[in-house]
């Protein structure tokens, strides 16, 4: 494993990398997983399989400030860089790790770029998160311009994400092709995240609700209207006290637009948002 704190070093290195790998006539692909540390299986999982499709893969470990529109939540977001890079070394030898400064990607300033996602960016964690999904998008072009990977990994839980992110490639003609992979899970159904390490023991175990309800509303979807569905997602968190509903929505996977009745030839997707004390906790479940 070799790590680089500055995009002039990475630049360099993956330059000599792609030439040397030229001479010995491989293919040179170059695969990318973006996290901001705190990583858990489910990183791995990316990781493991950027390994096997590509030749090169640059791991990142870097907290976007820009993404974050409450400051609370970003200085409370967990950082553990030692423990992030021991589990790396033991993933694969051969990783690249990229650990950049705030500066060495922004600069004096940093800002986001506003961007036209054509409405993607104003469902869901869009209406709660304002400039979330500039500042996503913003550091992920400043990844692609530096590290110019032909692969990048993404984890489905952040669904909405991913398919901003799938735009944001096609709107800014990025040549990188976006791979969407599985939702990692605890033994208990709960949804592998960085946030889960601010969870006590008991709390992890009371935010199994999301992962029951999102299974319950998928076993009923046949049979019940999504208004009903609706009421019984608010039913089911307003008997437990100690979680607190956000929002759930069932949507159209395409355009993330929130759904009131069923349509043939749709590939449905439910969301949910909750609280647990202040943390925030998201979900998702195909229901086709």
């Amino acid at each position: 494993m070799v790590i680089y704190t500055t995009k002039e070093t990475l630049i360099k290195a993956l330059s000599e990398r792609r030439k040397k790998n030229g001479q010995k006539n491989k293919i040179n692909k170059i695969g990318f997983v973006p996290t901001m540390g705190a990583l858990h299986p489910g990183h791995l999982s990316l990781v493991e399989k950027a390994l096997k499709e590509n030749d090169i893969v640059v791991i990142s470990i870097f907290v976007n400030p820009t993404q974050f529109n409450n400051i609370t939540d970003l200085e409370k977001y967990p950082r553990n860089t030692e423990k992030d890079l021991s589990l790396l070394n033991g993933v694969n030898d051969d990783l690249v790790v990229y650990l950049p400064q705030i500066s060495d990607i922004y600069g004096d300033h940093a800002v986001s770029i506003h961007y036209d996602f054509e409405g993607l960016e104003n469902e869901m964690e869009g209406k709660h998160r304002k400039g979330h999904f500039d500042g996503v998008g913003t550091v992920l072009t400043k990844f692609f311009e530096i590290i110019n990977p032909d692969r990048a990994y993404f984890g489905e839980k952040d669904f909405q994400q991913l398919q901003i992110v799938r735009k944001l490639v096609q709107i800014e003609s990025i040549p990188v092709e976006i791979i969407g992979c599985s939702i990692m899970r605890e033994e208990n159904g709960l949804a592998m995240s960085s946030r889960n390490e601010r969870l006590s023991p008991k709390q992890k175990e009371g935010a199994t609700i999301i992962f029951k309800t999102l299974s319950e509303v998928r076993e009923k979807f046949d049979t019940h209207s999504i208004e009903e569905l609706e009421k019984l997602v608010v039913e089911r968190f307003l008997r437990d006290p100690n979680i607190e509903l956000e929002y759930f929505e069932i949507v159209n996977e395409k355009n993330l637009k929130p759904l009131k009745q069923k349509k043939n030839d749709i590939n449905y997707r439910a969301f949910i948002a909750a609280f647990l004390g202040d943390v925030r906790l998201i979900d998702n479940m195909s229901l086709n």
